[in-house]
C-alpha cells in the first residue's frame, strides 16, 4: 500500500505538527529524507535555515535526518539523490517557490523516486510550495491569465492554496481570474494546519483536518470547511 499523505498549510519541521510527522513514518523506518529544493533560488543561507530546522525536527522524532541536496533540474538526475530518496521512511518537501520545485523535479529520476518510494509505503508530506507540487494544477497568481503549471499530480484535481487564513488576497484572486487553477478543486489549507490521509485501498482517500487550525474547499468567493473529511482522487 502507498504511503501515508500531508498537505501542509505551513509549520513544516515545527514543534507544532510533530505529531503530524511521526504519524507519517507509520510503520516504516525512521530515515527522514528532506528537499528544501523550493528555496534554492533563494540562495546558500535560506537553504541553510530550512536544513538546520529539518535536522532538530529529525532530532524530536529520533530520525535520521537525509538532506536531499536538489537545487537544479540537472541535480534531479544525480544518482546519490535517487539512492538517498529510496531509503526514506518519509518525505518532506518544504516550502518556498512551487513553479521551481515542480519544473526541477517533474519527470526527472528523483521525481519518479518519491513517487515509486511513497507508493512503496513511506510517508509523503509537502508545506507550502511542497503541498502545491502535489497537485495537478499551481496557478501562478503573479501572472494573470497565464496557464497553471503541472505539479507531480500525487492528488491529481487539485490545486492547494497554503497560509490560507493569512493570505485573503487567494480570493480576490480567484474572483478575477478563475482559469488560473483550470479544472482543479481549490482546497485552502490555514498555517499550522495539515489535511492527512492515509491509503484505503481504493481511489478515493478521505482526508481529515489535524493541527491548529482549518482546511476549506474554495469555489469562487466563498469557501467551505473541511470539518467531517473530504473525499479525493489519489494518484496511487
Amino acid at each position: 500500500m502507498a504511503g501515508r499523505i500531508a498537505l501542509v498549510g505551513s509549520g513544516e519541521y515545527l514543534p507544532v505538527l510533530t505529531d503530524v510527522e511521526d504519524w507519517l513514518f507509520a510503520d516504516k523506518a525512521r530515515v527522514y529524507v528532506q528537499l528544501a529544493t523550493a528555496s534554492a533560488p533563494e540562495g546558500d543561507a535560506r537553504l541553510g535555515y530550512w536544513h538546520d530546522l529539518g535536522r532538530k525536527a529529525a532530532e524530536r522524532l529520533d530520525a535520521e535526518q537525509v538532506v536531499v541536496d536538489i537545487r537544479t533540474r540537472e541535480d534531479a538526475y544525480d544518482q546519490r539523490w535517487v539512492n538517498a530518496i529510496t531509503r526514506a521512511g518519509l518525505i518532506y518537501l518544504s516550502g518556498g517557490n512551487p513553479m521551481h520545485l515542480s519544473d526541477t523535479l517533474r519527470g526527472t529520476p528523483a521525481g519518479d523516486a518519491i513517487i515509486d518510494t511513497w507508493r512503496a509505503g513511506a510517508g509523503l508530506a509537502g508545506c507550502s510550495a511542497g503541498a502545491m507540487v502535489m497537485g495537478g494544477a499551481i496557478p501562478n497568481w503573479r501572472q494573470p491569465g497565464s496557464e497553471p503549471t503541472p505539479g507531480l499530480a500525487v492528488v491529481p484535481t487539485i490545486s492547494v492554496l497554503p497560509h490560507f487564513d493569512r493570505y485573503t488576497r487567494w480570493m480576490a484572486g480567484l474572483r478575477e481570474h478563475p482559469e488560473m487553477a483550470g479544472n482543479a478543486k481549490l482546497i485552502g489549507i490555514d498555517e499550522d494546519t495539515a489535511l492527512v490521509a492515509e491509503d484505503s485501498g481504493e481511489p478515493e482517500w478521505t482526508f481529515h483536518v489535524r493541527g491548529r487550525q482549518g482546511a476549506y474547499v474554495v469555489a469562487g468567493d466563498e469557501s467551505f470547511a473541511v470539518s467531517d473529511g473530504l473525499r479525493l482522487r489519489v494518484n496511487t
